[in-house]
């Protein structure tokens, strides 16, 4: 796996060689950014997109900074600094080089790839956008937040339409259906809505999920037709619905370790015409899981749990999958790589019959017969495995009869004896097919691991199974599994020589480098020459990095290398070891006095050649598969096949070798893969091992191998004693030094840092000090200038003001003159209406004074009329009177009461009759006195309005004279009553004297 640090570049390669994804992760390139600041971090991706092709993507991290990775051309490129969070991305499909993103602002901005420039800016969302749905034409598109959704025109960056809903239901996505013209809506409420683009009216309504699997949708994805959409949430149900039919027609319940899905996506494919089968399902783990809808088997997955997934995207040609790690970082992954096991062709059926051990075998007794035949291809689960026979004979029958059927021919196509296995020029290296780990579990395991059986295997295949090597590495290496002691050095922490490691050893997973320090830290804890040896943090990382989920075995591994593969090596502590790099070129002389000679030549040792591959056993050199083949073979031979390994490897690499001349080319041959097959340099080791003379063989120097003891590890004390503790002392000292060094060099420097920061500061005063005095003189000069200005300024207002004056005098005399134009006008219009009301008032008086005159005859008649009723009553009562007092005087007696009653009741009579004729007599004179106002007032009014007028005076004259007629009908009328209630006075005192008399 290649990483790419984008750091401060704008610019730049993603990969400075062709990427290989392994199938077993498929990564082709990581990505991070990291600053480089005085404080370095790691800037966090946020949100990736592919652009309509595929080969394209843009991801935004947390800064705001917007790249653009073309994975076609091998090249990444900043765009935009945004200085804000980007919550959203998405490619315009119909130019290609813009594209939008969402900010943390909640405004929409859309920008160039190639101008680098703001193409627009759209506003219009109250909360963040977290989703962009782009229409398959790029006409349109959808930006979505949790309380709305809105419809954008790409083409002039208006908005068209608003998605209101109400507070309580909250939004989960919207997106355009692939290829259609529809747009689907789901809510927080499990509701889900299909809308026609074009008029926005609803289509039809997804019904409510069975409530025996029901929950809360959060994530939805949509195959490339549009027919299907996945749905899923807190429950490891996902949910697949018929968007045609418009029911739910499959249910698939994922593994029990998955609780909640964050994120659906369906994988491409080019044969499918749009109905995909492959969904991607990204669960709360961290782990993508692609499974098949149609058959619900799991096909692979991506992520880990040490390495878990944020968010995936995948490319629309299903090519790349395009991660955001929970560290921050982006992997990209190859779907080639990751179906490679899936779409690969039946494997060749594999049968092993028997197998007896080396020392029985003779050139006639075994055959090995290529086969080939139709398998089903596997997933990895019990049902699907290939169902091999294994045919078991007497081991004490001949051999003659048996045979082993390997999955490959050799180079000639021809049989292979039993002497060709043993001839190193016959060796053959074939991959190790897929059937290779049934092989060798079902006809080795069961009858114990031999290292002989295990060579000939190894010899047959290259390598050993990768799903058994780790068993076959601990069984060759004896490992003895000591708990205890492993705890009691574990327990002892980290070593002090280990407490800088990341310094030194940068290491980007923070596990892995846990792992290293704890297994360096026990090495040092078991012998204390390990804290002190440079190379040991290289000679261990393979095998950390390769047990690091058990720290046990790995250190035990790595105390094993170095008791049997690495002996002698520390005779000559602190230097190389010597007496072995001699070994190394003796056996080169012997071989290659060609090379050897060149590497005099140009004045290279063997402390170049050799020593770089055996202090990180071939790590750098090598890939990890071919490092893995390679220890297959160290751990199953003599420890000096580590030796003859250096030397084979300058014996297959002699060709580059012999053309380089300077000591640098040799330096970096040594430290970088090479283009060397591995298979031919283990070939080359097994003749070296088979051909070396004996008294320069590394066999006659070194030990056979030892395993570890159980129970306690063994005391290594190979290695001078007494340079180790003088070493170890030293150190101490040194330290101790250093530790007052230091603690002297920080008072010097912070008294030094003191005066520093009191000269920054006095020399901060007097520069702000020259500044301010250089301020105020250019203020004053300003202030002078701006006087200056002022005055001038001044002297034009004055010329404008009188300028100004001059208008406003002649605009105010025009102003005058229409004005009194206007005055004069509405002078004239009021005389006209005064006239006019003044001859609407003649008439009306004119009707008035007819009207008045009417009433007082109408009044007149009725006075005259009351007075005849009242003379009539009055003589009526009078002959009542003069009957009655000419009646019997006893009959008079008998009606005194009844006369007394009568005459009171007439004096109440005429006493109502005398105040109605009182009340009506006032008012009517004060209807004559207001007749007389109004008359007066009216005769003002005329007066002073037509004091000229001969006509009106006549009118007043006539007036006046009919008041004085009417005041004197008046008079009269009063006279005469006056009179008439006179005579009533005397006709009472009469009639009371004449009563008086009689009842006397």
């Amino acid at each position: 796996m290649q990483s790419t640090d984008l750091g401060n570049k704008e610019s730049g390669k993603l990969w400075h060689r062709k990427p290989s994804p392994a199938a077993r992760d498929g990564i082709i390139v990581n990505i991070i950014h990291s600053t480089c600041d005085y404080l370095p971090k790691v800037l966090r991706f946020l949100n990736v997109a592919f652009d309509s092709s595929g080969d394209r993507l843009i991801a935004g991290d947390h800064q705001g900074n917007i790249y653009v990775f073309d994975l076609y051309g091998n090249r990444f490129n900043l765009v935009q600094r945004t200085a804000q969070a980007c919550t959203a991305l998405a490619f315009n499909l119909r130019r290609k080089s813009e594209f939008l993103v969402a900010l943390a602002d909640y405004s929409i901005k859309c920008f160039d790839t190639v101008t680098k420039e703001l193409v627009s800016w759209m506003r219009g969302h109250e909360s963040s956008v977290f989703s962009i749905s782009v229409h398959a034409s790029g006409r349109y598109a959808i930006t979505t937040s949790s309380d709305t959704a809105q419809l954008w025109d790409l083409d002039t960056f208006q908005r068209k339409r608003k998605l209101n809903i109400l507070q309580s239901v909250g939004i989960q996505k919207v997106f355009f259906l692939p290829l259609s013209n529809t747009i689907l809506s789901c809510f927080k409420d499990n509701s889900i809505f299909a809308w026609e683009c074009d008029t926005l009216s609803c289509r039809y309504q997804l019904p409510a999920p069975p409530e025996s699997s029901s929950i809360l949708y959060k994530v939805f994805a949509v195959t490339r037709d549009g027919r299907i959409l996945a749905a899923g949430g807190k429950s490891n149900h996902l949910h697949l619905w018929c968007l045609e039919a418009k029911q739910l027609f499959r249910i698939i319940q994922m593994p029990t370790k998955v609780r909640a899905i964050r994120h659906l996506e369906f994988l491409p494919d080019s044969f499918d015409a749009g109905s995909n089968q492959v969904l991607g399902v990204l669960s709360q783990d961290g782990i993508m899981r692609f499974v098949n809808i149609q058959t619900c088997k799991l096909l692979f997955e991506i992520g880990s749990l040490d390495e878990g997934i944020s968010s995936s995207v995948i490319s629309p040609h299903g090519r790349y999958i395009a991660s955001i790690m929970e560290n921050g970082s982006l992997n990209i992954y190859s779907v080639q790589a990751l179906t490679q096991e899936i779409n690969k062709p039946p494997p060749p059926l594999v049968k092993v019959i028997e197998d007896l051990p080396k020392s029985k075998l003779n050139s006639g007794d075994l055959k090995i017969k290529v086969t080939t035949g139709r398998v089903q291809r596997p997933a990895k689960s019990r049902e699907n495995k290939i169902q091999t026979r294994i045919l078991k004979q007497d081991l004490a029958g001949s051999f003659e009869n048996k045979e082993i059927l390997l999955p490959q021919p050799s180079v000639s196509g021809a049989w292979l004896s039993k002497g060709d296995l043993h001839s190193p020029s016959s060796w053959v290296f074939p991959s190790p097919p897929l059937t290779l780990d049934y092989l060798f579990f079902m006809n080795e395991l069961s009858d114990g691991l031999n290292k002989k059986r295990l060579q000939v295997l190894l010899k047959g295949y290259g390598e050993y199974p990768m799903k058994y090597r780790m068993f076959i590495w601990r069984s060759l290496l004896q490992l003895p599994e000591n708990h205890t002691a492993f705890s009691s050095l574990e327990d002892k922490g980290v070593h002090v020589a280990f407490l800088n490691l990341q310094k030194k050893y940068p290491i980007k997973s923070g596990k892995l480098l846990r792992v290293l320090q704890r297994t360096l830290s026990a090495l040092a804890h078991w012998s204390a020459i390990f804290s002190d040896t440079p190379y040991l943090p290289l000679l261990a990382f393979p095998f950390v990095k390769l047990f690091q989920n058990n720290q046990l075995i790995c250190f035990e591994v790595v105390a094993t290398l170095i008791i049997n593969w690495c002996q002698h090596w520390f005779e000559y502590f602190p230097n190389p070891p010597i007496n072995i790099l001699s070994m190394i070129e003796n056996v080169l002389a012997f071989h290659d006095k060609d090379l050897l000679q060149h590497f005099i030549d140009h004045d290279i040792t063997s402390q170049l050649y050799a020593w770089p591959l055996l202090e990180t056993v071939f790590s750098e050199v090598l890939t990890r598969e071919e490092w893995l083949k390679l220890f297959d073979n160290v751990f199953s031979n003599h420890p000096s096949f580590l030796l003859m390994t250096v030397v084979a490897y300058n014996i297959c690499s002699r060709a580059p070798l012999l053309n380089c001349s300077l000591k640098d080319d040799f330096e970096y041959f040594f430290h970088h893969r090479n283009n060397l097959d591995i298979s031919v340099v283990i070939r080359e080791v097994y003749h070296l091992m088979d051909t070396t003379p004996t008294d320069i063989h590394p066999n006659s120097t070194l030990h056979v191998f030892v395993a570890l003891t159980k129970g306690q590890y063994p005391v290594f004390n190979q290695y001078p004693k007494f340079i180790v503790d003088y070493q170890t002392q030293e150190r101490e000292r040194i330290r101790i030094d250093e530790l007052d060094y230091l603690r002297e060099r920080q008072m010097v420097e912070d008294m030094q840092a003191e005066v520093d920061q009191q000269r920054v500061e006095d020399e901060a005063w007097y520069q702000k000090q020259e500044l301010l005095r250089k301020a105020e003189e250019t203020r004053r000069e300003l202030l002078l200038q701006e006087e200056e200005k002022m005055i001038q300024q001044r002297q034009r207002l004055a010329s404008v003001k009188r300028e100004l004056k001059v208008k406003e005098m002649h605009l105010q005399d025009a102003t005058r003159r229409r004005f009194l134009k206007l005055q004069q006008d509405q002078r004239e219009m009021e005389l006209r209406r005064l006239d006019d009301e003044i001859e609407r008032k003649l008439h009306m008086r004119d009707r008035e004074i007819a009207t008045t005159a009417k009433d007082l005859e109408m009044r007149h008649l009725e006075l005259e009329s009351q007075k005849r009723h009242y003379e009539k009553n009055l003589i009526r009562n009078q002959e009542a009177v003069a009957k009655e007092m000419r009646e019997d005087a006893n009959a008079f007696r008998r009606k005194v009461d009844l006369e007394e009653h009568m005459f009171h009741k007439l004096i109440e009579t005429d006493q109502t009759q005398n105040q109605k004729t009182q009340e009506l007599i006032e008012e009517n004179l004060a209807k004559a006195e207001q007749a007389c106002l109004n008359a007066d007032w009216r005769i003002q009014a005329l007066h002073k309005q037509r004091c000229d007028d001969l006509q009106r005076n006549e009118c007043y004259q006539e007036v006046a004279r009919l008041l004085r007629e009417n005041r004197r009908k008046e008079t009269e009328v009063l006279d005469a009553m006056m009179g008439e209630e006179a005579k009533k006075e005397l006709w009472h005192r009469t009639l009371t004297n004449s009563g008086s008399c009689r009842i006397s």
